[in-house]
């Protein structure tokens, strides 16, 4: 099979940048500012991204059969058997826009008037009850001891109830009543087993989740605010990429002045 590589571009068209035709402020974007102002704006206000990671293809696969295996119940209007074992009276919600919803680079949209923003995000799923209430949910496949049933043992805990608060917000945005709460299902693969047998087994389990969205209309106009200044936002506390340009930085220049410089 041949080797397929993607090159790292740290020039990205202005296109895509802040003030381009195509640049909208996603989710993943908003969390981007969250956790690193400086990291935010070298991406969206100069065109230089973060490398990226590794892709995740077990995930994706995961998801995948995951969205298939609940749109099977979507197109009948049938509540899946993970409802039925949690006592959740919910099925699968019928809209002509889910498609969209959870496409990535399209998503559900808002524009969000005092900024000017077009504010998206792709969202896996979204069930809903009798009600009428929408009920966001988001897939996640992992590997760890133990079955998973509450977020408070995870350190993304905060990070993952933005994520749903900022699903549950655009949903509101567009006119549609949302529930409170969301969920994630955690589809986690067992190590315990005694052989591999080219197969992994998953439990699976529905874990709740009060979605954060008070901090939102807070941080908007900060965003705004961070991408029309000229000066260099702060770095994030946690942020491990800035550490590293630093010092990768200050090591390369001094390496530069002694002359010691190859080429």
């Amino acid at each position: 099979m041949a080797e397929f590589r993607k090159s790292y571009n740290p020039d990205r068209s202005s296109d895509w940048n802040y003030g381009g035709t195509k640049w909208r402020l996603s989710r993943s974007k908003i969390e981007l500012f969250m956790e690193c102002p400086r990291c935010f704006y070298l991406d969206n206000k100069l065109g230089t991204a973060r490398p990226r990671g590794p892709a995740f293809t077990l995930n994706v696969a995961v998801d995948a059969l995951l969205k298939k295996e609940f749109d099977a119940h979507r197109a009948r209007g049938s509540k899946h058997p993970l409802l039925e074992q949690y006592g959740i009276d919910a099925v699968p919600y019928q809209h002509k826009d889910i498609d969209t919803w959870r496409e990535n680079f399209e998503g559900i949209e808002y524009q969000h008037a005092p900024t000017g923003f077009t504010v998206s995000g792709a969202i896996d799923d979204v069930w809903v009850d009798p009600s009428g209430a929408l009920i966001v949910v988001d897939y996640k496949a992992t590997s760890k001891e133990g079955t998973i049933e509450s977020l408070a043992d995870s350190s993304w805990e905060e990070q993952y109830r933005r994520q749903i608060g900022v699903y549950q917000w655009l949903l509101r945005q567009n006119g549609f009543t949302v529930s409170d709460t969301g969920y994630f299902v955690y589809a986690n693969a067992r190590s315990d087993k005694e052989a591999f047998d080219a197969q992994l087994e998953f439990e699976v389990t529905l874990v709740p989740c009060t979605g954060s969205a008070d901090w939102i209309e807070e941080v908007l106009p900060r965003i705004k605010a961070c991408l029309e200044s000229d000066a260099i936002p702060e770095s994030g506390k946690k942020c491990e990429y800035c550490p590293y340009r630093t010092a990768a930085g200050k090591k390369l220049l001094a390496l530069h002045q002694s002359g010691k410089r190859k080429g």
